[in-house]
C-alpha cells in the first residue's frame, strides 16, 4: 500500500508537470522592483524536494528496512522452528508422526511466503529508489524549463502581465517593471494599482467585451522623465484545456516608430508635391514658351498692318496655349478635390451602350472591331454617379483605340460577381501593352506616354473610382492590356467613407501637429 501511494504521488507529479500547470512566480523579498537584477514570470523552486515529499519517501524506506528486517527474523525462527520441530518427530511415536509431518510441512510454507515477503519488500525498496530518482529528474526538467520560460519573458523588448479572472496580477517581466516603474510587490493586486497613468482596468474590460478578438490601444505616459507611446495589447488567457483563466497584457514602447512613421509620411508628402510639381513645371512651362515667342513674334508683325494673315494665325497659337494652361490647371483642380457623387439608379447596360455608340466612329476609322459582351446580372440598377462613370469607361476607351492605331479589337465586358454584391466591366484592347518602366507610374498625376497627352485621364479615373469604393487595376503585356473596374452595386455607402476621408484630411494637418509636440517633448527634432 505504501508502495503504491508513493506510485501515485510521483506519477502526479509528473502528469502535473507534462501538462504545463507552471506556479507564477513571485518576486523574491529583499529585490527591488524597480529595476531588478532578475525577474521571471516563474516561481524557480530550490533543488531540494519539499519536506512532505522528503518525509513520505524517507518513511517508505524506513518501513521497508523495518518490514526486511523483521522478514529475515522470521525467517530465521522458521528455521529454528523446523529443527526443532524434526527432533520431535523422530521421538514420537509412530503413530504421532503423520500429525507431526503436517506441522512440519506448514512450516515449509510459512517459510517459502516469508521469502516471497521477502521479495516483495526488495522490490518496493528498488521501486521507492527508482521513483525518487525520477521525481529528482523531474523537478531538474522543470526547473529547466522554467528557467527557460523565465530568460525568454526576460529578454522580451515588450512588457507581459497576466492576470486572473478578477482582474488581480498573476505575474510580469522585467520590462513591465522598466516601461511602468513598478515598486513594491504587485503581485495579487488589483490591474488598477499597477500604474494611475492609464487606465489598465478599463481597457482589459473593453478588451473583454470583445472575445476572442485582441485589443489594441495606444497610452501615452511617463517613464523615467520622458514621453512615450505604448501600444498595448490584451487578449484571453487559456489553460490547456483551452478554459480561459485570465488575460495576457503587452505593452511595447513605439514611440521610435511612431517617429519613423511621421518622417515617412512626410518624406511621402515632399516626394508626391515634387511630382506634381514637375508635372505641373512640365505642362505649364512649354505652353508659357510658345505663348512668349508667339507674343514676340506678334509684336514684329505688328509693324507691319499688311500681315494680317499671319496675324490671326499667331492669335490663334495664342489661344490655342492659353486655353492648354486653363485645362491643366482644371484637371489639376479636380484631381486635388474631393467632390461629392451625385447618385441615381442608372443601368449599366444602357450606360455602356452609349457610351460604345459615341466611339464607334472613331473606331470605324481606325479599322478597330467593337465587342461588347453582357454577362450575367448586367442589366441590374446600379446606384452611382453615372456622368462620373461615363467619364472613366470614355476615357478608357480613347485609351484602348490610341493604342491600336493600325486596328485591332476592343472588348468592353460587363460582369455581375455572384460572390460579393459588387459589379466588373473590363476593357481590353489588342495594341502592344504598356511599357515595364511606365506600369508603376501609370496612375500617377501628369505622367503619360503620349506626345499630347496631359497624363491626367487615368489618375482622375482611379480617383472616381475609388469615390464609389471601387477598384481600378490593369493586366498588360505585349498582345494587348485589360483595364478592370469593380464597382459596388450601391456606391452611397462608400459616399459616407469619403465623407469621413474628408474629414480625416482635414484633420491631418492638426494630428501632425500633436504628433510633432509629442515628438518635440520626447526630444525628436522636427527635420
Amino acid at each position: 500500500m505504501g508502495w503504491s501511494c508513493a506510485r501515485m504521488a510521483s506519477w502526479r507529479a509528473i502528469s502535473v508537470t507534462s501538462a504545463g500547470y507552471l506556479p507564477l512566480q513571485r518576486p523574491p523579498s529583499g529585490v527591488s522592483h524597480s529595476r531588478p537584477a532578475r525577474l521571471s514570470m516563474f516561481r524557480i523552486q530550490s533543488n531540494d524536494p519539499p519536506k512532505s515529499y522528503r518525509s513520505a519517501i524517507i518513511g517508505l524506506l524506513s518501513l521497508s528496512v523495518a518490514a526486511l528486517a523483521i522478514t529475515v527474523w522470521v525467517m530465521v525462527d522458521f528455521l529454528d522452528e523446523q529443527r526443532i520441530v524434526q527432533q520431535l518427530i523422530r521421538d514420537l511415536p509412530p503413530e504421532s508422526q503423520a500429525a507431526a509431518q503436517t506441522l512440519a510441512g506448514e512450516l515449509r510454507w510459512q517459510f517459502r511466503l516469508s521469502i516471497l515477503v521477502l521479495i516483495n519488500l526488495v522490490a518496493t525498496g528498488i521501486a521507492v529508489l527508482l521513483l525518487w530518482r525520477a521525481y529528482q529528474t523531474t523537478q531538474y526538467s522543470l526547473r529547466d524549463f522554467k528557467a527557460q520560460a523565465g530568460d525568454i519573458l526576460s529578454s522580451m523588448d515588450q512588457a507581459v502581465i497576466t492576470t486572473d479572472l478578477n482582474g488581480q496580477i498573476t505575474s510580469f517581466n522585467v520590462r513591465a517593471v522598466e516601461l511602468l516603474g513598478l515598486q513594491g510587490d504587485m503581485l495579487d493586486k488589483p490591474l488598477a494599482e499597477l500604474t494611475d497613468q492609464i487606465d489598465l482596468r478599463a481597457f482589459r474590460r473593453r478588451a473583454n467585451q470583445q472575445g476572442d478578438t485582441p485589443s489594441i490601444e495606444d497610452f501615452h505616459l511617463t517613464v523615467f522623465g520622458s514621453q512615450r507611446c505604448l501600444r498595448t495589447y490584451c487578449q484571453p488567457l487559456r489553460d490547456i484545456d483551452n478554459v480561459t483563466i485570465g488575460n495576457v497584457i503587452q505593452l511595447r514602447d513605439v514611440t521610435e516608430q511612431i517617429h519613423v512613421e511621421n518622417q515617412m509620411r512626410r518624406m511621402e508628402r515632399f516626394m508626391g508635391l515634387g511630382s506634381l510639381a514637375a508635372g505641373l513645371h512640365h505642362e505649364i512651362k512649354n505652353p508659357l514658351a510658345a505663348l512668349s515667342l508667339h507674343v514676340q513674334l506678334l509684336e514684329e508683325q505688328l509693324e507691319d498692318p499688311t500681315n494680317r494673315d499671319e496675324i490671326q494665325s499667331m492669335l490663334h497659337v495664342i489661344k490655342t496655349e492659353v486655353s492648354r494652361v486653363g485645362s491643366v490647371l482644371e484637371g489639376f483642380r479636380d484631381f486635388a478635390s474631393v467632390g461629392r457623387l451625385h447618385h441615381d439608379a442608372v443601368d449599366l447596360k444602357s450606360l455602356v451602350q452609349q457610351q460604345v455608340a459615341l466611339i464607334r466612329p472613331r473606331a470605324e476609322q481606325l479599322g478597330v472591331e467593337l465587342k461588347v459582351q453582357y454577362g450575367p446580372g448586367s442589366q441590374t440598377q446600379v446606384v452611382l454617379d453615372r456622368v462620373r462613370i461615363e467619364q472613366v469607361l470614355l476615357n478608357l476607351m480613347i485609351n484602348a483605340l490610341q493604342a491600336m492605331p493600325s486596328g485591332g479589337t476592343l472588348t468592353i465586358q460587363t460582369q455581375a460577381l455572384e460572390s460579393s454584391d459588387e459589379l466588373r466591366l473590363t476593357v481590353s484592347d489588342t495594341g502592344g501593352g504598356i511599357p515595364e518602366s511606365a506600369r508603376s507610374h501609370i496612375f500617377d498625376p501628369y505622367f503619360t506616354t503620349k506626345s499630347d497627352g496631359t497624363g491626367m485621364g487615368l489618375a482622375l479615373s482611379d480617383k472616381i473610382v475609388r469615390q464609389h469604393g471601387g477598384t481600378l487595376d490593369f493586366e498588360t503585356s505585349s498582345s494587348g492590356t485589360t483595364f478592370e473596374i469593380t464597382l459596388p452595386r450601391d456606391a452611397r455607402s462608400s459616399d459616407n467613407v469619403l465623407a469621413a476621408a474628408q474629414r480625416v484630411a482635414s484633420a491631418m494637418d492638426e494630428s501632425d501637429s500633436e504628433s510633432d509636440q509629442l515628438l518635440t517633448e520626447i526630444h525628436y527634432p522636427d527635420e
